[in-house]
């Protein structure tokens, strides 16, 4: 590990622990937790790692394998305000947490994420394995629960990105050979286990070469048009729609929506189409899971991603592209791009037979519409895991 061997080189002494936060993937389920959707995910076997030791002044020093100017502040005098750079999560989540308990420690440590970053939520996973180090360090024992409060906390509050709590719930909930299915609206979920007679699966994560960052993209105006259409449909059925900020699509029934949506302006109609027919999806996936077909599953994720394209009018040329490879290559039962899809990777589920043939036919296929990609595209085939434990 890069992270370990660095950390002796800085400080000339081993770490005294590492803490890991493993990615996740959202095969159905996207752009839907904001408003209280439900969604379905795990988390994969590759990571954010720290290696760290405590530090008793309760200064914050970390380095990045990833990024470059070094993170230093202290636990008692974050800046109230995100000075945009990588470290904003890092301060994000020492607000969060100091909202909540007394810290008087800090850690010095060396961060390394083992896949190129965008699409797997590498954000909330830095932020969780951080959190894990710094309540080491101060002996605080935190819920499951905690743990994805503050770490969105930091995201939404300081760090300024409209997400859901689809990341950190995923990174910290899921079990291996397990698919999490989570309602964002009460924090109920099931961890429905792999069926004995399902077809075998590993997860295949197509990185395009383009990595992105939220808070750049046009993900918050996405969320502010979906919201938007919520608010303009409480107000036409009569509905109480009370702040903008607490309006959600999942106040507004089905039937209601149907009723008054082609009133909305057509940006306002293809986020809520997204939104309901994703909410559709998740569920019907659920129950393919639970039988074991994973070729429904597969083709449902599949109908995820183009409705991400089409109604949710999100994906760059590059992973529009992956997306459309993905879908006729042998071997694929299902995928869609991870993440915001800006920019990052696309996941999909993969019959492990085909492992080779489906590499070198979407790297071919790839490569010949984005040359300049050579060197920066990656294919990395991962198995899901267990969520981080604090």
């Amino acid at each position: 590990m890069n992270c370990e061997d660095k950390f002796e080189n800085i400080y000339h002494k081993p770490p005294e622990g590492i803490a890991f936060c493993p990615y996740r993937i959202c095969p159905i389920g996207a752009h839907s937790d904001h408003n209280y959707g439900k969604i379905t995910g795990f988390a994969i076997d590759k990571g954010i790692s720290i290696a760290y030791g405590t530090k008793h002044n309760g200064v914050i020093e970390l380095v990045s394998l990833n990024f470059e100017k070094r993170a230093q502040f202290h636990v008692n005098t974050v800046p109230a305000q995100k000075q945009n750079d990588w470290a904003d999560y890092l301060r994000g989540a020492t607000l969060a947490l100091k909202k909540r308990y007394m810290l008087n420690v800090g850690i010095c440590g060396v961060i390394e994420g083992s896949l190129p970053i965008g699409g797997l939520s590498s954000s909330a996973a830095v932020i969780i394995a951080f959190l894990s180090a710094l309540c080491r360090v101060n002996n605080l024992h935190l819920s499951e629960h905690e743990i994805i409060l503050t770490a969105l906390e930091a995201e939404n509050s300081y760090v300024g990105v409209s997400c859901g709590k689809l990341d950190q719930s995923c990174e910290v909930l899921s079990k291996k050979d397990h698919l999490l299915y989570l309602d964002t609206k009460d924090d109920s979920y099931e961890l429905i286990p792999q069926h004995p007679n399902m077809k075998s699966y590993k997860i295949a994560i197509f990185f395009s070469g383009v990595e992105r960052n939220l808070v750049s993209s046009k993900f918050n105006m996405r969320v502010d048009e979906l919201r938007s259409a919520a608010y303009a449909i409480k107000a036409y059925a009569g509905m109480d729609y009370g702040k903008f900020n607490e309006t959600y699509m999942r106040d507004v029934p089905l039937e209601v929506y149907d009723r008054y949506k082609a009133r909305l302006p057509e940006n306002w109609r293809k986020r809520a189409e997204h939104w309901f027919t994703e909410f559709d999806r998740v569920q019907r996936g659920a129950e393919a899971w639970r039988k074991g077909n994973i070729e429904t599953f597969g083709r449902l994720s599949f109908e995820s991603g183009l409705s991400s394209i089409e109604n949710w009018e999100t994906g760059s040329p590059e992973l529009k592209s992956l997306y459309e490879i993905m879908t006729d290559t042998e071997g694929i039962y299902g995928g869609r791009f991870s993440g915001a899809g800006f920019k990052g990777c696309c996941m999909a589920l993969i019959d492990p037979c085909y492992e080779d043939k489906i590499i070198e036919h979407v790297t071919n296929a790839y490569l010949k519409i984005f040359p300049q990609m050579e060197g920066k595209y990656s294919v990395h085939i991962c198995r899901s895991a267990d969520g981080v434990k604090i």
